[in-house]
Protein backbone atom coordinates (compact mmCIF):
# COMPACT_ATOMS: atom_id res chain seq x y z
CA UNK A 1 0.00 0.00 0.00
CA UNK A 2 1.19 3.41 -0.34
CA UNK A 3 1.21 4.23 3.28
CA UNK A 4 3.37 1.00 4.03
CA UNK A 5 5.57 2.15 1.47
CA UNK A 6 5.79 5.78 2.31
CA UNK A 7 6.59 4.57 6.29
CA UNK A 8 9.11 2.22 4.72
CA UNK A 9 11.25 4.86 2.92
CA UNK A 10 10.62 7.06 5.60
CA UNK A 11 12.11 4.25 7.68
CA UNK A 12 15.77 3.98 5.51
CA UNK A 13 16.41 7.64 5.92
CA UNK A 14 16.66 7.78 1.66
CA UNK A 15 18.66 10.54 1.25
CA UNK A 16 16.62 12.74 -1.97
CA UNK A 17 17.92 12.67 -5.37
CA UNK A 18 18.93 16.41 -5.28
CA UNK A 19 21.25 16.17 -2.82
CA UNK A 20 23.43 13.74 -4.63
CA UNK A 21 26.09 14.76 -7.07
CA UNK A 22 26.30 12.54 -10.13
CA UNK A 23 29.87 10.28 -10.07
CA UNK A 24 31.74 10.83 -13.25
CA UNK A 25 32.31 7.71 -15.06
CA UNK A 26 35.70 6.80 -14.07
CA UNK A 27 35.15 7.23 -10.58
CA UNK A 28 31.93 4.80 -10.59
CA UNK A 29 34.12 1.79 -12.04
CA UNK A 30 36.39 2.59 -9.63
CA UNK A 31 34.36 2.31 -6.69
CA UNK A 32 33.15 -1.17 -8.53
CA UNK A 33 36.59 -2.73 -7.72
CA UNK A 34 36.68 -2.81 -4.11
CA UNK A 35 34.82 -4.89 -1.68
CA UNK A 36 32.21 -3.66 0.59
CA UNK A 37 33.85 -2.05 3.90
CA UNK A 38 37.23 -1.61 2.36
CA UNK A 39 38.07 1.90 1.49
CA UNK A 40 40.75 2.87 -1.64
CA UNK A 41 43.59 3.91 -0.24
CA UNK A 42 44.33 8.53 -0.27
CA UNK A 43 46.63 10.39 -2.44
CA UNK A 44 48.61 12.50 0.13
CA UNK A 45 49.98 15.91 -0.73
CA UNK A 46 53.29 14.35 -1.71
CA UNK A 47 51.60 11.61 -4.07
CA UNK A 48 52.91 9.19 -1.10
CA UNK A 49 49.59 6.38 -0.28
CA UNK A 50 47.80 7.21 3.28
CA UNK A 51 45.78 4.17 4.11
CA UNK A 52 41.95 4.83 5.38
CA UNK A 53 40.45 3.05 7.49
CA UNK A 54 36.78 1.47 6.85
CA UNK A 55 33.84 3.81 8.98
CA UNK A 56 31.70 1.60 8.88
CA UNK A 57 28.18 2.46 10.99
CA UNK A 58 26.97 0.19 13.81
CA UNK A 59 24.08 2.34 14.92
CA UNK A 60 20.38 1.37 14.23
CA UNK A 61 18.63 3.55 11.63
CA UNK A 62 16.83 6.45 14.08
CA UNK A 63 13.28 4.88 14.49
CA UNK A 64 10.45 6.94 12.90
CA UNK A 65 7.34 7.44 15.54
CA UNK A 66 4.30 6.26 13.79
CA UNK A 67 1.73 9.31 13.22
CA UNK A 68 -1.78 7.90 14.18
CA UNK A 69 -4.23 9.10 11.32
CA UNK A 70 -6.78 8.98 14.21
CA UNK A 71 -8.49 11.90 16.25
CA UNK A 72 -6.18 11.03 19.22
CA UNK A 73 -3.99 14.18 20.34
CA UNK A 74 -4.69 15.07 23.83
CA UNK A 75 -6.80 11.46 24.08
CA UNK A 76 -7.39 10.78 28.23
CA UNK A 77 -7.46 7.55 29.40
CA UNK A 78 -7.94 5.82 32.65
CA UNK A 79 -8.69 9.04 34.00
CA UNK A 80 -11.20 7.13 36.97
CA UNK A 81 -10.55 3.66 38.22
CA UNK A 82 -12.39 0.98 39.99
CA UNK A 83 -11.09 2.26 43.14
CA UNK A 84 -12.02 5.44 42.81
CA UNK A 85 -14.60 5.67 40.49
CA UNK A 86 -16.72 8.73 39.09
CA UNK A 87 -19.99 9.17 40.69
CA UNK A 88 -22.43 10.23 37.66
CA UNK A 89 -26.18 10.38 37.74
CA UNK A 90 -29.04 9.34 35.99
CA UNK A 91 -30.46 12.09 33.99
CA UNK A 92 -32.55 9.76 31.32
CA UNK A 93 -33.04 5.86 30.63
CA UNK A 94 -35.67 5.26 27.96
CA UNK A 95 -36.30 1.81 25.92
CA UNK A 96 -35.35 2.85 22.15
CA UNK A 97 -36.79 -0.59 20.90
CA UNK A 98 -40.56 -1.60 20.29
CA UNK A 99 -42.79 -3.88 22.55
CA UNK A 100 -42.43 -6.83 20.23
CA UNK A 101 -38.89 -6.59 19.93
CA UNK A 102 -36.85 -9.38 20.88
CA UNK A 103 -35.39 -7.80 23.50
CA UNK A 104 -35.08 -4.40 25.11
CA UNK A 105 -32.43 -1.66 24.99
CA UNK A 106 -32.23 1.32 26.63
CA UNK A 107 -30.79 5.14 25.95
CA UNK A 108 -29.63 6.51 28.75
CA UNK A 109 -27.65 9.67 29.67
CA UNK A 110 -25.50 10.12 32.82
CA UNK A 111 -24.20 13.35 33.97
CA UNK A 112 -20.10 13.99 34.31
CA UNK A 113 -19.61 17.34 35.34
CA UNK A 114 -17.26 17.65 32.36
CA UNK A 115 -15.13 15.24 34.56
CA UNK A 116 -15.31 12.32 32.17
CA UNK A 117 -13.46 13.86 28.79
CA UNK A 118 -14.04 10.95 26.56
CA UNK A 119 -13.55 10.92 22.81
CA UNK A 120 -16.14 9.57 19.90
CA UNK A 121 -15.20 5.45 19.85
CA UNK A 122 -14.19 4.77 23.66
CA UNK A 123 -16.10 3.53 26.05
CA UNK A 124 -16.47 3.95 30.00
CA UNK A 125 -17.04 1.06 32.58
CA UNK A 126 -19.62 0.57 35.13
CA UNK A 127 -19.27 -0.60 38.42
CA UNK A 128 -23.15 -2.03 39.56
CA UNK A 129 -24.51 -1.85 42.68
CA UNK A 130 -24.83 -4.59 45.35
CA UNK A 131 -22.13 -7.60 45.98
CA UNK A 132 -21.61 -10.80 44.19
CA UNK A 133 -21.81 -14.53 45.64
CA UNK A 134 -18.91 -13.98 47.80
CA UNK A 135 -19.82 -10.24 49.12
CA UNK A 136 -17.38 -8.79 47.41
CA UNK A 137 -18.26 -5.57 45.15
CA UNK A 138 -19.49 -6.26 41.04
CA UNK A 139 -16.23 -6.01 38.74
CA UNK A 140 -17.24 -3.17 36.12
CA UNK A 141 -18.43 -3.58 32.61
CA UNK A 142 -17.27 -1.65 29.82
CA UNK A 143 -19.75 0.10 27.34
CA UNK A 144 -19.11 1.87 24.22
CA UNK A 145 -20.37 5.56 24.47
CA UNK A 146 -23.29 6.34 22.37
CA UNK A 147 -22.69 10.24 22.59
CA UNK A 148 -19.98 12.57 20.90
CA UNK A 149 -18.15 14.45 23.47
CA UNK A 150 -20.44 17.29 23.39
CA UNK A 151 -22.73 14.67 24.36
CA UNK A 152 -26.31 14.71 23.83
CA UNK A 153 -27.03 17.89 25.61
CA UNK A 154 -24.26 20.18 23.82
CA UNK A 155 -22.52 20.82 26.60
CA UNK A 156 -19.60 18.55 27.10
CA UNK A 157 -21.29 17.44 30.77
CA UNK A 158 -22.87 13.96 30.18
CA UNK A 159 -22.08 10.53 28.75
CA UNK A 160 -24.58 8.13 26.84
CA UNK A 161 -24.62 4.72 26.51
CA UNK A 162 -26.99 2.18 24.80
CA UNK A 163 -27.87 -1.38 26.54
CA UNK A 164 -29.39 -4.38 25.66
CA UNK A 165 -30.96 -6.06 28.87
CA UNK A 166 -29.14 -9.56 29.15
CA UNK A 167 -32.25 -12.27 30.10
CA UNK A 168 -31.77 -16.06 29.25
CA UNK A 169 -32.35 -19.41 30.42
CA UNK A 170 -29.28 -21.81 31.19
CA UNK A 171 -28.85 -25.24 31.01
CA UNK A 172 -30.71 -26.23 34.13
CA UNK A 173 -34.02 -24.32 33.27
CA UNK A 174 -33.31 -21.42 35.67
CA UNK A 175 -33.68 -17.42 34.06
CA UNK A 176 -30.23 -15.63 34.24
CA UNK A 177 -30.10 -12.09 34.34
CA UNK A 178 -27.06 -9.58 33.51
CA UNK A 179 -25.90 -8.02 36.70
CA UNK A 180 -24.57 -4.78 34.80
CA UNK A 181 -26.67 -4.59 32.14
CA UNK A 182 -29.92 -4.95 34.12
CA UNK A 183 -28.89 -2.80 36.64
CA UNK A 184 -28.37 -0.26 33.88
CA UNK A 185 -31.61 -1.06 32.17
CA UNK A 186 -33.86 -0.43 35.16
CA UNK A 187 -31.94 2.88 36.95
CA UNK A 188 -34.11 5.96 37.57
CA UNK A 189 -33.49 9.76 36.72
CA UNK A 190 -31.74 11.06 39.93
CA UNK A 191 -30.02 7.52 40.62
CA UNK A 192 -26.09 7.44 41.19
CA UNK A 193 -23.56 5.76 38.92
CA UNK A 194 -19.96 4.72 39.41
CA UNK A 195 -17.99 5.34 35.77
CA UNK A 196 -14.66 4.45 34.97
CA UNK A 197 -12.64 5.52 32.13
CA UNK A 198 -12.69 6.83 29.66
CA UNK A 199 -10.74 3.68 27.87
CA UNK A 200 -9.85 2.73 24.23
CA UNK A 201 -7.75 3.59 21.03
CA UNK A 202 -9.26 1.45 18.66
CA UNK A 203 -12.64 2.88 17.54
CA UNK A 204 -11.74 6.56 17.36
CA UNK A 205 -12.87 8.63 14.42
CA UNK A 206 -9.83 9.69 11.60
CA UNK A 207 -8.54 12.56 11.53
CA UNK A 208 -9.34 13.03 7.84
CA UNK A 209 -12.67 15.47 7.39
CA UNK A 210 -12.79 14.23 4.14
CA UNK A 211 -12.22 10.39 4.58
CA UNK A 212 -14.49 7.88 3.50
CA UNK A 213 -15.79 5.75 6.83
CA UNK A 214 -17.66 2.76 6.46
CA UNK A 215 -19.37 1.38 9.82
CA UNK A 216 -20.66 -1.53 10.41
CA UNK A 217 -22.70 -2.39 13.34
CA UNK A 218 -25.28 -4.87 14.83
CA UNK A 219 -27.35 -4.39 17.56
CA UNK A 220 -25.50 -1.89 20.17
CA UNK A 221 -22.95 -1.89 18.39
CA UNK A 222 -24.36 1.29 16.84
CA UNK A 223 -23.28 2.85 20.23
CA UNK A 224 -19.72 4.41 18.97
CA UNK A 225 -21.53 5.55 15.37
CA UNK A 226 -24.05 7.25 16.93
CA UNK A 227 -20.86 9.22 18.19
CA UNK A 228 -19.51 9.43 15.21
CA UNK A 229 -22.77 10.52 13.17
CA UNK A 230 -23.42 13.18 15.69
CA UNK A 231 -19.88 14.79 15.73
CA UNK A 232 -20.35 14.86 11.72
CA UNK A 233 -24.05 15.89 11.08
CA UNK A 234 -25.85 17.56 14.06
CA UNK A 235 -23.15 19.68 15.62
CA UNK A 236 -20.81 22.44 14.09
CA UNK A 237 -16.95 22.66 15.42
CA UNK A 238 -14.94 25.56 14.35
CA UNK A 239 -11.64 22.50 13.75
CA UNK A 240 -13.83 19.93 12.08
CA UNK A 241 -16.28 19.76 9.22
CA UNK A 242 -16.91 16.49 7.67
CA UNK A 243 -16.90 16.39 4.05
CA UNK A 244 -16.21 12.77 2.90
CA UNK A 245 -18.56 10.07 3.02
CA UNK A 246 -19.96 8.09 6.06
CA UNK A 247 -21.65 4.96 4.91
CA UNK A 248 -24.05 2.71 8.01
CA UNK A 249 -24.72 -0.99 7.78
CA UNK A 250 -26.84 -1.44 10.35
CA UNK A 251 -27.87 -5.05 11.56
CA UNK A 252 -30.82 -5.57 13.02
CA UNK A 253 -33.21 -8.85 13.87
CA UNK A 254 -36.61 -6.90 13.26
CA UNK A 255 -37.53 -3.58 12.62
CA UNK A 256 -38.70 -3.18 15.69
CA UNK A 257 -34.98 -3.14 17.09
CA UNK A 258 -33.76 -0.72 14.81
CA UNK A 259 -32.05 1.34 16.75
CA UNK A 260 -32.17 5.92 16.44
CA UNK A 261 -33.64 5.11 13.20
CA UNK A 262 -34.77 8.52 13.23
CA UNK A 263 -32.54 10.22 14.09
CA UNK A 264 -29.84 8.49 11.13
CA UNK A 265 -32.58 9.22 8.50
CA UNK A 266 -32.51 13.18 9.66
CA UNK A 267 -29.18 12.61 8.80
CA UNK A 268 -29.41 11.26 5.03
CA UNK A 269 -32.09 13.66 4.62
CA UNK A 270 -29.36 16.90 5.60
CA UNK A 271 -26.69 15.15 3.96
CA UNK A 272 -27.44 12.78 1.02
CA UNK A 273 -24.20 13.72 -0.25
CA UNK A 274 -22.22 12.66 2.51
CA UNK A 275 -24.42 10.18 4.06
CA UNK A 276 -25.46 6.30 3.12
CA UNK A 277 -27.79 4.29 5.20
CA UNK A 278 -28.32 0.63 4.76
CA UNK A 279 -30.09 -1.64 7.13
CA UNK A 280 -30.15 -5.37 7.16
CA UNK A 281 -33.19 -6.76 9.56
CA UNK A 282 -32.82 -10.81 9.29
CA UNK A 283 -36.23 -11.73 10.13
CA UNK A 284 -37.92 -9.50 7.69
CA UNK A 285 -35.81 -9.16 4.41
CA UNK A 286 -34.25 -11.46 2.01
CA UNK A 287 -32.31 -10.92 -0.71
CA UNK A 288 -32.69 -11.87 -4.66
CA UNK A 289 -31.46 -15.34 -3.67
CA UNK A 290 -34.46 -15.64 -1.06
CA UNK A 291 -31.41 -15.66 1.43
CA UNK A 292 -31.86 -14.06 5.23
CA UNK A 293 -30.59 -10.59 5.10
CA UNK A 294 -27.65 -10.35 7.80
CA UNK A 295 -25.63 -7.45 7.51
CA UNK A 296 -22.91 -9.55 5.51
CA UNK A 297 -25.59 -10.53 2.99
CA UNK A 298 -26.78 -6.45 2.35
CA UNK A 299 -22.83 -5.73 2.13
CA UNK A 300 -22.76 -8.20 -1.03
CA UNK A 301 -25.31 -5.85 -2.59
CA UNK A 302 -22.77 -3.05 -3.15
CA UNK A 303 -19.54 -5.54 -2.88
CA UNK A 304 -17.84 -4.61 -6.02
CA UNK A 305 -18.45 -0.95 -4.94
CA UNK A 306 -17.05 -1.35 -1.26
CA UNK A 307 -13.48 -3.20 -2.52
CA UNK A 308 -12.62 -0.73 -4.97
CA UNK A 309 -13.36 1.92 -2.13
CA UNK A 310 -11.13 -0.05 0.56
CA UNK A 311 -7.96 0.20 -1.99
CA UNK A 312 -7.84 4.05 -1.11
CA UNK A 313 -5.82 5.26 1.47
CA UNK A 314 -8.55 7.16 3.02
CA UNK A 315 -11.14 4.63 3.54
CA UNK A 316 -11.63 3.67 7.30
CA UNK A 317 -13.61 0.17 8.17
CA UNK A 318 -14.75 0.52 11.17
CA UNK A 319 -16.59 -2.66 12.83
CA UNK A 320 -18.66 -3.05 15.90
CA UNK A 321 -20.94 -5.47 17.32
CA UNK A 322 -21.32 -9.50 17.89
CA UNK A 323 -18.52 -11.44 16.83
CA UNK A 324 -20.48 -13.38 14.36
CA UNK A 325 -20.24 -10.96 12.14
CA UNK A 326 -16.68 -10.61 11.30
CA UNK A 327 -16.48 -14.13 9.31
CA UNK A 328 -19.35 -12.99 7.25
CA UNK A 329 -17.70 -10.09 6.19
CA UNK A 330 -14.53 -11.72 5.87
CA UNK A 331 -15.94 -14.52 3.27
CA UNK A 332 -16.80 -10.98 1.22
CA UNK A 333 -13.75 -9.44 0.71
CA UNK A 334 -11.78 -12.80 0.25
CA UNK A 335 -13.20 -13.86 -3.20
CA UNK A 336 -13.34 -9.99 -3.74
CA UNK A 337 -9.30 -9.60 -3.37
CA UNK A 338 -8.91 -12.84 -4.66
CA UNK A 339 -10.28 -11.58 -8.12
CA UNK A 340 -7.33 -8.75 -8.11
CA UNK A 341 -4.85 -11.19 -7.39
CA UNK A 342 -4.69 -10.38 -3.52
CA UNK A 343 -4.67 -12.24 -0.43
CA UNK A 344 -7.19 -10.74 1.48
CA UNK A 345 -5.87 -12.02 4.87
CA UNK A 346 -2.51 -10.27 4.08
CA UNK A 347 -4.43 -7.27 2.73
CA UNK A 348 -6.11 -6.89 6.06
CA UNK A 349 -3.33 -6.92 8.17
CA UNK A 350 -2.10 -4.11 6.18
CA UNK A 351 -5.17 -2.50 6.70
CA UNK A 352 -4.72 -2.65 10.25
CA UNK A 353 -1.51 -1.36 10.49
CA UNK A 354 -2.58 1.51 8.62
CA UNK A 355 -5.69 1.94 11.13
CA UNK A 356 -8.02 1.62 8.37
CA UNK A 357 -9.63 -1.85 9.24
CA UNK A 358 -11.04 -1.46 12.87
CA UNK A 359 -12.49 -3.97 15.16
CA UNK A 360 -14.51 -4.35 18.31
CA UNK A 361 -16.69 -7.41 18.67
CA UNK A 362 -18.31 -9.46 21.43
Amino acid sequence: MAAAAAAFAAAVSLPSSSSISSPSPSLHKTCLLYPRGVAKAAVGRGGGVAPLRAQVTTEAPAKVEKVSKKQDEGLVTNKFKPKEPFIGRCLLNTKITGDDAPGETWHMVFSTDGQVPYREGQSIGVIPDGVDKNGKPHKLRLYSIASSALGDFGDSKTVSLCVKRLVYTNEQGEIVKGVCSNFLCDLKPGADVKITGPVGKEMLMPKDPNATVIMLATGTGIAPFRAFLWKMFFEKHEDYKFNGLAWLFLGVPTSSSLLYKEEFEKMEEKAPDNFRLDFAVSREQTNAKGEKMYIQTRMAEYAEELWELLKKDNTFVYMCGLKGMEKGIDDIMVSLAAKDGIDWATYKKELKKGEQWNVEVY
